[in-house]
């Protein structure tokens, strides 16, 4: 138990460094406007927003908090994210982390 509980230590402590370098870099800024972008190209935008519109006209506005809806939407607008969107995101940021890397 106490190796699992090391191991989530330093997963959340090398999380953490690698945020703040892409923080301190301006990376983090750049591949969450390049997410944005890619997500309207792809019409995820519209879709989720389409998907709002539904979950407030069955449950009725008056029955829905914002908590409410990102609750509900939440999943599902991961689930719409195209998976070429997840996988050039992911490789540009394996590339900043190469060339971070100490040589």
């Amino acid at each position: 138990m106490a190796e699992l509980n090391d191991k989530k230590f330093r997963d959340a402590k090398m999380r953490a460094s690698i945020n703040q370098k892409m923080i301190e870099t301006g990376e983090k800024e750049r591949l969450k406007e390049l997410l944005r972008t890619k997500l309207i190209e792809c019409g995820w935008r519209d879709e989720l927003k389409a998907y709002c519109k539904e979950v407030v006209r069955t449950k009725g506005l008056e029955h829905v908090t914002v908590d409410d809806l990102v609750a509900e939407i939440t999943p599902k607008g991961r689930e719409l994210v195209p998976d070429e969107v997840k996988k050039d995101l992911l490789q540009r940021i394996r590339a900043f982390l190469a060339d971070q890397a100490p040589v």
